[in-house]
């Protein structure tokens, strides 16, 4: 047996730096979430509801940002909100609404601003009778309109499923 042992043994060393690949398992569990949050944000950039919503806002604020005389503008506001609402509601329950069973419509579904006087100042601005000039009342109800249009449908719709659905189990005895 030799007494110096130890200087017969090989020097030391490192171990290897860690490989990239394949990466831990906490990795693989973000890069699948980001992928999810990626691919839920681009859904619902492009859901054609809220796209429709978007270009209906920007030509909005182009419609304020004019500076055309208070006529033009009145029937540029008109008409971008009966677009929008024939575009979410369909031509069916939209296209034969007029005076106040139109305004009444925009109350409902979201545009209360133009309900009463300021809706008909509107209307009889855009066609033709009296000129008054609310310009940024219009604005506020048309803007208004167009970011709530349709929630309450859904809402109404929503409510009136979950009752036939609960009719439905009581009918069968309160099974599900």
């Amino acid at each position: 047996m030799n007494p110096n042992w130890l200087s017969e043994l090989a020097p030391p060393h490192a171990p290897p730096p860690p490989g990239w690949w394949p990466p831990a398992p906490g990795w693989w569990i973000l890069a699948a979430l980001a992928a999810a949050l990626a691919g839920g944000a681009l859904w619902r950039w492009r859901s054609p509801r809220r796209r429709l919503r978007r270009v209906a806002l920007r030509e909005l604020r182009r419609i304020g940002s004019a500076d055309v005389d208070l006529r033009h503008s009145a029937r540029a506001i008109e008409n971008l909100l009966r677009r929008y609402a024939i575009a979410v509601f369909g031509r069916e329950r939209v296209a034969r609404l007029t005076g106040e069973a139109w305004l009444a419509f925009l109350a409902t579904e979201g545009g209360a601003p133009l309900a009463g006087e300021s809706g008909r100042r509107l209307l009889s601005t855009a066609f033709g009778g009296k000129a008054y000039d609310e310009r940024p009342s219009w604005l506020a109800g048309a803007d208004a309109f167009v970011r709530c249009a349709g929630r309450a449908a859904r809402a109404r719709r929503r409510r009136k499923r979950s009752a036939v659905a609960a009719a439905q189990r009581s009918a069968q005895g309160g099974r599900p």
